[in-house]
């Protein structure tokens, strides 16, 4: 390691750093979905639901009240501010658990991208080497611009090795979030129409 690190020159640091950074964010990740799933409480959902359809938002609130369940925060929040503006709390509610979701997804965008450049930068800067040591050993002593070379050929496979290992995971948790968010709005939708029975039915 610390050998290629060396022939692949002062754009190996970089490249390496990003490594270390999306393999970070992509296991924070996996135990944040992991923690979501493990912290999901279907049944206390379907409580809430019937609970307010029944118009006792008092304990459909204490329900999801300090809920570990990410949906039940979401009810319960907007539920409490229902005399507000219902679909304006639950849209803010829901944002922010999305928002959560998201996180540090921006950064493994950047280190796809930028991977490949660095790795391109060390492939112009290797070859700018192997021209300048050609130019001073001359033509007869071409094993002067291995080194050059190795430089250039070690960078871009490496940057593109970032790019694609990371690119994979990337890929798998925003289609995460995006099922999860179109689950949401379903949830959402349902739950200002459940709202609306309870207070006909609280009013009633």
């Amino acid at each position: 390691m610390s050998e290629l690190m060396h022939k692949g020159g002062v754009i190996m640091w970089p490249l390496f750093a990003c490594s270390i950074v999306a393999l970070a964010i992509i296991l924070e990740r996996i135990v944040f979905w992991i923690m979501v799933q493990k912290n999901k409480r279907q049944e206390s959902i379907n409580r809430i639901f019937t609970l307010t359809e029944n118009g006792d938002f008092e304990t459909a609130m204490k329900e999801g009240e300090n809920s570990t369940c990410m949906v039940c925060r979401i009810l319960t929040s907007g539920l409490s501010h229902r005399n507000y503006g219902l679909a304006q709390s639950l849209e803010s509610a829901a944002l922010f658990e999305i928002e959560k979701m998201k996180r540090c997804l921006s950064v493994l965008d950047t280190i796809i991208t930028a991977a490949p450049l660095l790795g391109i930068l060390g492939t112009v800067s290797g070859i700018i080497l192997s021209f300048d040591l050609l130019g001073d050993a001359g033509i007869e002593d071409p094993k002067a611009v291995t080194g050059g070379i190795a430089q250039a050929l070690i960078t871009t496979a490496t940057g593109l090795s970032i790019a694609i290992v990371t690119l994979l995971p990337y890929n798998a948790l925003t289609r995460k979030v995006e099922k999860v968010t179109r689950h949401i709005e379903q949830l959402v939708t349902c739950y200002e129409v459940t709202v609306q029975k309870g207070m006909e039915k609280e009013c009633g």
